[in-house]
């Protein structure tokens, strides 16, 4: 039995933590309620974090990263935009369905539509990022 004493106040659990809770939930033979236990935290809430991992919504997210930028300027002292930056603008001037561009460092481009659901969009970058 555990005896509270002044006022009781909700534990905030790490992303790091919540993983590797899940994370054990999900070996084989593992023992739900076991692991709740354990952790003290109630199957419910242990369940709904097990969702939000599998659905990509608890997840460690990288930190944000800057890239390099290089302007590069021909004889005349005009910047020179590569032809594949000019086709870029010149796609994203004449696109106006809601179209959205996503240029990976790698030099991959992805594009989605309105019609693409946002689950969906998770499992592909997440493809990509692999």
């Amino acid at each position: 039995m555990e005896i509270i004493t002044g006022v009781e106040r909700r534990r905030r659990w790490r992303v790091e933590d919540k993983l590797q809770i899940v994370a054990e939930t999900e070996q084989p033979g593992a023992c739900f309620a076991a692991i709740a236990r354990r952790y003290d935290v109630s199957r419910g809430l242990l369940w709904n974090w097990r969702s939000q991992a599998r659905r990509g919504v608890l997840t460690l997210r990288p930190p944000a990263s800057f890239l390099p930028v290089h302007v590069v300027r021909d004889a005349s002292g005009g910047a020179v935009q590569a032809a594949s930056e000019a086709r870029r603008l010149r796609d994203r001037q004449s696109d106006t369905d809601g179209r959205i561009e996503i240029d990976l460092p790698d030099g991959t481009v992805v594009r989605v539509g309105p019609d693409v659901s946002a689950a969906a969009l998770r499992r592909v970058m997440a493809a990509v990022r692999r």
